[in-house]
This record gives structure tokens, sequence and C-alpha cells, in this order.
């Protein structure tokens, strides 16, 4: 149950970052070359190598380890909400 609902995290994950590059936020430009390369998808890389590590630490561990991954990437998730929220509605 707990890879379904990381998956699901992690469509929402790259939905929000895929919106934040579209947005055209000027904050983009001030971001270092390395964020630019592969043509913004870059992030989307991290984005999926941190779903794939969270997923991998939650299936191979019984209890705590897979659970704290868990709920990391939860955490991870809501951060990255309020973030994408704030870049997008230019409250930022």
């Amino acid at each position: 149950m707990a890879l379904i609902l990381l998956f699901v995290l992690g469509v929402g994950n790259f939905a929000m970052h895929k919106a934040v590059l579209e947005s055209g936020h000027p904050l983009l430009g001030q971001l270092p070359w390395f964020v630019h390369m592969l043509g913004g998808r870059f992030g989307l890389l991290v984005e999926y190598l941190l779903l794939t590590a969270a997923m991998l630490v939650t299936y191979n561990t019984d209890g705590a380890g897979g659970s704290g991954a868990a709920l990391a990437y939860f955490g991870y998730t809501i951060a990255n909400a309020l973030a994408a929220w704030l870049i997008i509605t230019r409250r930022v």
C-alpha cells in the first residue's frame, strides 16, 4: 500500500515540477546553469531519483526504515506543493 501511495505522490511531484517549468516565472532564469541542462529536464531526473530511492527503501525494509522513507517523501511532497503554489501564483 505504501508503494502505491508513493507512486501517486511521485506523479503529483512530476506534475507540479512540470507546471513550474512551464510557468515562465522570472525566478527560473536565475537558477544555476546545471539546472537548465537537458532543457530543464535535469530537475525531472532528480525527481525520478528521489521517487525511486523512496520506493526502493520502502520496499526493501521491514518496519521503521521503510515507513520513515515514505514519511520523508510525503514531507518532501508537501514542501514541493507549497513551493509550486508560491511560484505559479507569483507570490514569490
